[in-house]
Order: structure tokens, then C-alpha cells, then sequence
């Protein structure tokens, strides 16, 4: 039997509030969906002739998935604070900084050469991605992400 002991403890109020924070930054990049498909609803006859219809289904998904990407990528973060001591704001930016160029960065590149995409479009999109990824470590930096800090 496998045991997870070799993931550092991350605090879960940190985990919380750090999920609602990238949650509430990934929902700047849904807003688009969830807004057509609130103008979708306005329309349809009913509630229920809505419910039953397939953009409520996506934009139902949507949400899920996003809930549960912002809580594992807050534990992620928060685990990289721990296992690295990042005790300031400084620290917790550069990582915050580690994070979305190990994450985000080749996406965005490939956008503007290989897809070439408006950089308009790329730098929002790159833009969003550095709020959640580094304003998340300065978050988790500010919540405190040590359970014991004593340790």
C-alpha cells in the first residue's frame, strides 16, 4: 500500500480561500461563457426547458471542472511554498512567476508565432494567467499556508 506521506501538509483554510481566489480568476476568463449562456436562459420558455438543454450542460461542467483545477492547483502552490520555506512576498512572487512560466508561458509563445493569434487576445489571456498563478502565492503567502508553523 502506497502512502502520501511525502506530500508536504498544506493548511486547508489556505486551500479554501486560495480556491476561491483562483476560481474567482478563472471565472474572468468563463465570464464570457457564463454570460451567453445567462442570455440563452433569459430567452428559453421555461427553467426547466433550460435545464434540460445542452448549454446548461457545459457551462454546468465548466464550473465543476474549474472548482476542481482551482483546488488543486492551490494545493500545488501551496505544497511548492512549503517544500521551498517561501516565507515573503518576494519569494512568493518569484515562485508565483516559476509557476506560470512552467505552466502558461510555451502556451502563450505558440499562440503568438506558430497560431498567430492577435496579441491583444494573448496578452488578456497572459495577463489573467499571471493574476492567478503569482496574486495566488502572494494570497497563500498572506493566508499562511504552514499548518504548524512551528515546523
Amino acid at each position: 500500500m502506497a502512502t502520501l506521506s511525502y506530500l508536504p501538509p498544506v493548511k486547508p483554510s489556505a486551500i479554501a480561500t486560495g480556491a476561491v481566489f483562483s476560481h474567482a480568476a478563472s471565472l474572468a476568463i468563463l465570464a464570457p461563457l457564463f454570460g451567453d449562456t445567462y442570455h440563452r436562459a433569459q430567452a428559453a420558455n421555461s427553467k426547466e426547458e433550460f435545464l434540460k438543454s445542452k448549454e446548461a450542460a457545459g457551462a454546468a461542467a465548466a464550473w465543476g471542472s474549474s472548482i476542481v483545477g482551482s483546488v488543486i492547483q492551490t494545493y500545488g502552490v501551496g505544497a511548492l511554498m512549503v517544500s521551498t520555506g517561501t516565507l515573503s512576498y518576494k519569494g512568493a512572487a518569484y515562485l508565483g512567476g516559476l509557476v506560470f512560466l512552467a505552466s502558461s508561458a510555451p502556451s502563450f509563445i505558440s499562440q503568438v508565432f506558430t497560431e498567430k493569434r492577435p496579441l491583444d487576445t494573448v496578452a488578456v489571456g497572459a495577463l489573467a494567467r499571471v493574476f492567478e498563478t503569482v496574486g495566488l502565492s502572494l494570497w497563500l503567502n498572506y493566508w499562511g499556508v504552514r499548518s504548524n508553523p512551528f515546523d
